[in-house]
């Protein structure tokens, strides 16, 4: 080839022929589908999505749809709006329990847990709490079962320290040397909370009364009642001696109350009668519900706590701890606040959504690129940690370089640079050479050339 042929070869390679133009290919593409907080994709999804595509979410873990589809379709390059709503699971409602009540962790979401609280008078038969769990409440449905209260028989053995007994149970009845039973020896327990028939009394025999009557023998101090949450009267606490027929009183601890028996002692003849109060730990029941949270408890009885949980999305203000009390549950009722993110930091990408700070909790803000593309997601939004899920994107500018095709040239003049969705079209190879691959290519989004750069191969 001479050098006037290459003149005219070179010449006609770099002839601009019109500006670059969109393939069919990329016409309504859509990139990867939007992410949410609580609906997801069952798998990595692609980058590139043709027009007329679907794709479908599930909704999160311990989340279940309450209404909406599951799909989305690429649309000219955009998405349809998901309608899917996602509501975390619940179990409702625990049931009535008779002669009770169901007390509430939180709103019966998947984990949390009701507590059993028997009225004045029953007693809880079963497990004292139930959980929610993705099938429903589990666990065994305690009952509370009316009962009687230990009766008070003074100078009686009673074995063990059984304080309530169930309807029908049945109980027998001795008294200590000395003394006589006076009455039925068996008693049973019935529905009315009354034992039938009632209790008998242990009375000092004659040969005891006269033995009392004749020697009066006084008390030292009452021992201390160990383990039982009884005290002794503070008027009596600094005596140290007592006579035959003298009496103390007891009293229950701070936080305990006074569930059977008797407050009184009494000397007989240098012995002091058997202590048959029983008191048991207060009470407070809930501790009241409050907007936007919930109580977890330790307990509900004296000295046990309800710690303020708020619901995802807000953040607790004050005090969040309560205890219960002998008056009942101190503190304040607690206060949850709805989480707030502020603005984001301002970068060259647009916003589609134009909304001002502070963002509420799960707002979401869509960014997008007047030139070039995003770096970055392009959605973000307000975590439960008044924070973003992601910085904002920036806009990248991506070209493709000139394609580096040995004894090829193009009608379409030659650049430096290409930018996204430009086209060289109809390559040739020099004179001596054949044409290997495609006669068009096209700048990606990604920087590079598709289909796959040709290639001129010496004919043979």
């Amino acid at each position: 080839m001479n050098t006037a042929e290459t003149v005219v070869l070179l010449s006609f390679a770099f002839i601009a022929l019109g500006a670059s133009k969109r393939t069919a290919r990329d016409e309504g593409e859509c990139s990867s589908p939007l992410e949410y907080p609580h609906a997801q994709l069952p798998s990595k999804s692609r980058s590139v999505f043709r027009s007329g595509e679907k794709v479908f979410y599930h909704c999160a873990e311990d989340f279940t749809a309450v209404k909406g589809s599951r799909s989305v379709q690429c649309v000219d390059g955009k998405w349809t709006k998901l309608s899917l709503e996602c509501e975390k699971i619940r179990c409702g409602n625990a049931g009535d329990l008779p002669n009770g009540e169901f007390l509430h962790e939180g709103e019966g979401f998947i984990g949390e847990k009701v507590y059993a609280d028997c009225k004045t008078g029953y007693a809880l038969k079963g497990p004292n709490y139930r959980i929610c769990k993705s099938s429903g409440w589990a666990g065994e449905f305690p009952s509370c079962e009316e009962t009687c209260t230990a009766p008070t028989v003074d100078n009686s053995v009673q074995k063990g320290s059984v304080s309530k007994y169930f309807v029908g149970d049945i109980m027998n009845l001795t008294c200590k040397q000395g003394f006589q039973l006076n009455g039925a020896q068996t008693i049973t327990c019935r529905p009315s909370g009354r034992w039938q028939p009632q209790p008998p009394r242990c009375v000092a025999s004659k040969v005891e009364t006269q033995q009392l009557t004749d020697q009066k023998v006084g008390c030292q101090a009452p021992p201390a009642a160990s383990g039982s949450n009884v005290r002794l009267s503070n008027k009596y606490t600094f005596k140290t001696s007592f006579s035959s027929g003298d009496r103390v009183y007891y009293r229950c601890d701070v936080g305990y109350t006074s569930v059977g028996g008797s407050r009184l002692r009494m000397c007989f003849n240098g012995i002091w009668t058997p202590l048959t109060l029983i008191c048991e730990r207060m009470s407070c029941g809930h501790a009241g519900e409050f907007e936007n949270g919930h109580f977890t408890y330790s307990g509900i009885h004296f000295g046990d706590k309800a710690t303020a949980v708020c619901n995802k999305g807000y953040r607790l203000v004050g005090q969040g701890t309560r205890v219960c009390q002998s008056e009942g549950w101190d503190g304040r009722t607690p206060v949850c606040e709805v989480i707030k993110c502020e603005e984001p930091i301002k970068t060259n990408a647009a916003r589609r959504n134009i909304q001002e700070a502070p963002y509420s909790y799960s707002n979401v803000l869509i960014y997008y690129c007047l030139e070039g593309i995003l770096d970055g997601p392009s959605h973000i939004w307000c975590t439960e940690n008044g924070t973003w899920s992601a910085p904002p994107p920036q806009c990248k500018v991506v070209t493709c370089p000139s394609p580096n095709v040995p004894h090829a040239f193009w009608v379409n003049g030659y650049r430096q640079k290409y930018n996204p969705n430009d086209t060289i079209d109809s390559f040739q190879c020099r004179r001596g050479y054949t044409l290997r691959g495609p006669k068009h290519i096209t700048c990606t989004r990604e920087g590079t050339w598709s289909p796959k750069l040709p290639s001129c191969q010496p004919r043979k």
